[in-house]
């Protein structure tokens, strides 16, 4: 469950909550770096790993993302409708394969050809979450529906093809505020993806 090191000794946790996910108090001591041992107090929510995909067509360069309602952040000063890459947790699947079905089901859009970017974790404060990234070019041929997500899973998803520089310029105006999402599209602009020259 978690990683013995040689700087955390006495680990122990109590349950609170597994009602959605798992959330639970831990206290443990933690070496500090004058070697001196300090009792500390946790809590951490465990919702699993998961993957997210940035969607690109190099000829139209143009970016597939979408919309859709988060409540956490409508109770933190927002209209709750996030701009997104999509994105879903493993389920005990493979990033790879869990990523593939996840873009299908929210853009509509069936890729084959993934290209992992990295890992992040994207809370580690307090959210056990790894998250993988990947991209991975589309055309018209590979759209199979469109997309919209899972309703009976509470998905309500609006896809959203933009040109790369409208999303770019949607973060700058702060139209874009989802951490994953800026992740990709500023990894996108890095390697000059759409560059005439390549990537």
């Amino acid at each position: 469950m978690h990683n013995n090191t040689q700087h955390i000794r006495n680990v122990q946790e109590q349950l609170l909550s597994d009602n959605w996910y798992v959330l639970k108090k831990y206290t443990f001591d933690l070496q500090r770096r004058d070697g001196t041992w300090q009792t500390q107090n946790r809590e951490v929510y465990d919702r699993g790993n998961g993957a997210t995909i940035l969607l690109y067509n190099r000829q139209k360069k143009s970016v597939v993302l979408t919309r859709q309602f988060r409540f956490p952040v409508s109770v933190n000063g927002h209209s709750g409708f996030l701009i997104e890459t999509a994105a879903g947790l493993l389920d005990k699947a493979s990033p790879e394969a869990r990523i593939l079905a996840e873009a299908e089901e929210e853009t509509g859009f069936k890729v084959t050809h993934l290209e992992k970017v990295f890992e992040a974790y994207m809370s580690p404060g307090s959210v056990t979450e790894k998250l993988y990234f990947f991209i991975a070019e589309y055309s018209e041929r590979d759209r199979t529906s469109e997309g919209g997500g899972l309703a009976e899973e509470g998905e309500d998803i609006e896809v959203l093809e933009w040109p790369f520089e409208q999303a770019l310029a949607a973060i700058e105006r702060g139209d874009i505020v989802d951490g994953k999402t800026i992740m990709l599209l500023q990894h996108l602009a890095l390697k000059g993806v759409f560059n005439e020259t390549g990537g």
